[in-house]
């Protein structure tokens, strides 16, 4: 089955939206992944300095202390090829131009449904 690809990955999940971080540990947690969670921009670049073996960031952009572009940014000086995928309830062409040319790798439009997360990840890991 295509989900035991996931089993065992370290994903890092960035959301200050309670309901939806436990949203999206529950899809994942089915899956097999092993999650850390970050509620806002910065702790999110922290986790990910300290924790260079996470497989993929699932970044919402909309977050507190440092918005997910400036995240990115911090993230991607650390580790250039840290795959990172943002969450965002902007769906428009210019927004999602703008996410891509920012540098995240992809990007998932909410409300997430969680077998186009789980193609997503599956498609961005196999990309790694």
């Amino acid at each position: 089955m295509e989900n035991e690809f996931l089993k065992g990955k370290k994903i890092l999940i960035v959301e200050d939206d309670l309901s939806s971080r436990l949203y999206l540990n529950k899809i994942l947690e089915k899956a097999g992944v092993i999650i850390l969670n970050a509620g806002d921009g910065q702790e999110a670049v922290n986790v990910a300095v300290n924790n260079p073996d996470i497989d993929i960031i699932l970044m919402d952009i909309q977050l507190p202390v440092l918005d997910g572009y400036t995240a990115l940014s911090k993230i991607r000086e650390a580790n250039k090829d840290m795959v990172i995928i943002a969450q965002t309830a902007y769906g428009l062409l210019g927004d999602k131009e703008k996410i891509l040319n920012s540098g995240f790798n992809d990007y998932v439009i909410k409300p997430i449904l969680s077998q186009n997360l789980i193609e997503k990840l599956i498609a961005n890991l196999k990309q790694k």
